[in-house]
């Protein structure tokens, strides 16, 4: 790529823009320390200036661009991006026009226009919003800030290896959300071109894992994302740049399942106190997958982002107590006479469960005459009680599906 390395770059844009963010903290967990062997330290960028990590680049390019006589910029996003360039742009007093698909959470469009950008909604998907983002930077000579396949961006996010540096020390491996690669090919360039021999893994959701696939085809490779609890990471494929420094730079991309982001998320605010959206919890939900192995090393999880939808945050805990076994969801075929009902909820009673939701259907096809199904989305002290109620209710001639 020429030119000065990513190591030097960083160094440049922490003192440019060490005023604008907060040196975020660098948390040991014992919980997740006993959990899985290790010493286990969270960094916790989803308390940074815009609510993620990506101020931190928005605001070094911005701040080169500025310094050459820029006054408008342009950016798509359907999230974190779009604040931290909001943001950024609010810091230098220049104007930022921000494309976001139609679907975008209202939470993070408000958010966006809370900084003064200008917010326009294009499309559904947000190819679709980068697209008019591109053909009106070409219209306005405005420079298009992109989201992660571009140096600076990536200098930029690579400081917080510098400040990892200076609070650990030393540590072994460093867990890493991908989705683009912005991130983790600053935290992996900053870390291996200053001479650091950290580990460093990429984490990916299962719906969306361009650069496990990309590496493994040793080209960048289109990949179909499907919806995930990690929003944040849905790229479709790797950029060209950050493809190049991930294959140099980092040791190895896992993927996660939808259930352990859920867990992770919950347990984050369980036993941390802490709020993290689904993208920036992947580093632990690897842990909790057994998808890497810590035993006796020191390891540092990114908290990369904390812009989590009310709305949806009610949805991530109940399936993250599902998957820790503090929610069980199920449907109980039973007589349609009186007194069926309340004989299933005494055995609940009995165990401790408490209901959440209930839904009693007697109409439709699958259910036979004479039948009905209850719906139950049931809170129970421990997984244990909970298998030994299900178990109950199968001894008492149930049918539980």
């Amino acid at each position: 790529m020429g030119g000065e390395s990513i190591y030097q770059r960083s160094l440049e844009a922490i003192k440019m823009i060490s005023s604008y963010i907060h040196r975020t903290p660098v948390d040991k967990s014992t919980t997740f320390s006993k959990m899985f062997g290790g010493e286990v330290y969270l960094k916790y960028e989803n308390l940074q200036k815009s609510g993620s990590f990506k101020a931190r680049g928005a605001l070094y390019k911005i701040g080169k661009l500025v310094s050459q006589g820029v006054r408008e910029v342009v950016a798509a996003s359907s999230g974190n991006h779009a604040q931290g360039v909001a943001y950024a742009a609010s810091i230098y007093g220049v104007e930022a026009t921000i494309y976001m698909p139609e679907t975008a959470s209202i939470a993070k469009i408000e958010a966006t226009k809370s900084y003064g950008a200008k917010v326009v909604l294009r499309g559904r998907l947000f190819d679709e919003a980068y697209r008019e983002a591109l053909r009106y930077s070409e219209e306005r000579g405005a420079p298009l800030v992109h989201a992660f396949n571009d140096l600076d961006i990536i200098a930029g996010q690579g400081t917080i290896s510098l400040e990892l540096m200076e609070q650990l020390g030393e540590f072994d491996v460093i867990l890493v959300p991908v989705g683009g690669g912005g991130l983790i090919s600053g935290i992996a360039s900053v870390l291996k071109e200053a001479g650091r021999r950290v580990r460093v893994i990429g984490v990916e959701p299962e719906a969306a894992p361009k650069f496990f696939e990309s590496l493994r085809a040793s080209r960048i490779v289109d990949v179909e994302a499907r919806p995930s609890l990690a929003d944040g990471l849905l790229a479709k494929r790797p950029g060209d740049i950050t493809f190049d420094l991930v294959r140099r730079y980092v040791d190895e991309i896992v993927t996660v399942s939808e259930d352990s982001i859920a867990r992770a998320v919950y347990l984050l605010m369980q036993r941390n106190k802490v709020i993290a959206e689904g993208a920036g919890a992947v580093g632990l939900a690897a842990l909790l997958e057994g998808k890497v192995d810590i035993r006796g090393k020191r390891c540092v999880i990114v908290i990369s982002g904390g812009n989590v939808d009310l709305t949806d945050l009610y949805r991530i805990i109940v399936r993250g107590l599902t998957a820790e076994g503090r929610m069980v969801e199920l449907s109980i075929e039973l007589l349609d006479a009186p007194g069926e009902l309340k004989r299933v909820l005494e055995v609940i009673y009995e165990y401790r469960g408490n209901i959440v939701e209930i839904t009693h259907r007697r109409g439709g096809r699958e259910i036979p005459p004479g039948r009905a199904v209850v719906d139950l989305l049931i809170e129970v002290p421990t997984r244990d009680i909970g298998s030994a109620m299900v178990r109950k209710l199968v001894e008492k001639g149930y049918k539980v599906f």
